[in-house]
């Protein structure tokens, strides 16, 4: 049977993070040319990520000594790089203000900013003053915002659901069909920001943990599994519903981190996953505000703007992530 600790989920979270970085540049770059980007398939990648989560999370509190170990493990890993770049973004930023320093720095609303997004509620005050044309300056925080929710319901689903409960699969199934119901009622009603909240998404992290807790039974058929998944995701796409789709993405994630044996060493270098994902929306809009796509050659510009986000990244990793772990 497989090792359930050789995998390439290095190799995948880094594709994920890339595939939300395309995204993002043929959205926030203003490019004609760097349109087709946005054809990238960012949200089922951000999906992909709580996919791995609900996996690994799962794993990680399922192997930890205690409750204070496992939150303490989950802290350091997420918030020293979250509150470093909603620090940096306060800080740094001003310098692409509209504002002058003075005003910009007596301005209410830069501490509102460092406030709520200290606090995971991006949604109070996504905005500095004079930045971005007081757009939001970094839509990708709101995931771990969701993260953290999900980190903190970790324990409470495996007391109720966990190894020992026979009905546990069944019990998160019930789960997985309750946030599949709260996910398509307010996507009908086009209240997005209300669906992709914690109890709309965690049937993308419910997927996860089965695969876990069923693993050995997953890598013996993951083969059919995985051809399964590829019709079934096909079907709801044709007609546009959310119903086994999330439970199939789930199995292809989960197929293609435990095939490909070949990069399962990818991350032995570092993981510079987080840093590129908190780091790259704002990157892509200092490009954007200082006019680089529109004034340059806007592929070789996004280029640039590619290897500045993972310099970022890995510096972000073996600079200041990784002495906190």
């Amino acid at each position: 049977m497989q090792d359930i600790t050789k995998n390439n989920f290095d190799f995948l979270r880094v594709l994920l993070a890339f595939i939300v970085f395309v995204g993002h540049l043929g959205a926030l770059s203003a490019s004609e040319e760097l349109k087709i980007f946005e054809k990238s398939p960012v949200e089922v990648a951000v999906f992909g990520f709580f996919i791995v989560s609900g996996f690994l999370i799962a794993r990680s509190y399922d192997r930890s000594s205690s409750l204070k170990s496992y939150l303490k493990k989950r802290i350091k890993r997420i918030v020293p790089a979250y509150l470093l770049v909603v620090f940096l973004c306060a800080i740094l930023l001003s310098l692409v203000s509209t504002l002058p320093f003075k005003e910009y720095f007596s301005n209410p609303q830069v501490y509102k900013y460092l406030f709520w997004n200290s606090m995971f509620l991006n949604f109070q005050a996504p905005w500095l003053p004079g930045v971005f044309g007081n757009q939001a300056v970094n839509g990708a925080l709101w995931t771990l915002k969701v993260e953290m929710c999900y980190y903190f319901s970790v324990p409470l689903l495996f007391m109720f659901f966990g190894k020992n409960n026979k009905y546990r699969n069944i019990s998160l199934m019930v789960i997985y069909f309750l946030s599949l119901v709260y996910l398509n009622y307010f996507e009908s009603l086009d209240k997005i920001s209300l669906s992709k909240q914690i109890p709309g998404v965690l049937c993308y992290f419910i997927p996860g943990m089965l695969i876990y807790f069923n693993f050995d039974k997953f890598i013996r058929h993951k083969n059919i599994l995985f051809l399964i998944a590829v019709v079934t995701v096909w079907i709801d796409l044709i007609f546009d519903i959310k119903l086994f789709s999330p439970m199939m993405i789930g199995i292809i994630v989960l197929y293609i981190a435990y095939s490909l044996k070949f990069l399962n060493n990818f991350g032995k270098y570092g993981d510079f996953t987080y840093g590129i994902y908190i780091f790259h929306f704002p990157i892509i809009r200092v490009f954007t505000t200082l006019g680089l796509f529109k004034d340059y050659n806007p592929f070789f510009m996004a280029f640039v703007c590619m290897l500045v986000v993972i310099a970022v990244g890995v510096s972000s990793w073996h600079l200041y992530e990784k002495k906190f772990l």
